[in-house]
């Protein structure tokens, strides 16, 4: 078995010697402050989130239209996505995000959700 060595960019071979100078250049170069990554990461998770249940919503109204769920089901539906709906809001909050910040603009795609 081979051991790997990463090796650090050519422009922080300066910084070698001198760690707290290496930790601000990584920090500035790959944007490493954790209260954004952590922000970052929500925002990702919660958009995924947010597509996934609008698909499943467009799917269950295609099927109560249909007229083949129950009563009981449709209720069962409509109790479960408007918990849904509530717990994402929640999830927003604690993270600081509002709605907008779920519908990632796709370039010439036009907006995600």
């Amino acid at each position: 078995m081979t051991d790997k060595v990463l090796h650090a960019p050519r422009e922080l071979d300066s910084f070698a010697g001198d760690l707290p100078r290496l930790e601000n250049a990584l920090s500035r170069r790959i944007g490493a402050d954790p209260e954004n990554v952590q922000r970052g990461l929500a925002q990702l998770v919660l958009t995924v989130v947010e597509l996934l249940r609008q698909l499943m919503e467009r799917q269950a109204l295609r099927r109560v239209d249909s007229g083949t769920l129950s009563e009981e089901q449709v209720e069962r539906l409509g109790r479960t996505f408007m918990e849904l709906d509530k717990r994402m809001e929640e999830l927003r909050e604690e993270f600081g995000l509002d709605e907008e910040d779920l519908n990632l603009n796709l370039g010439p795609l036009g907006n995600l959700l």
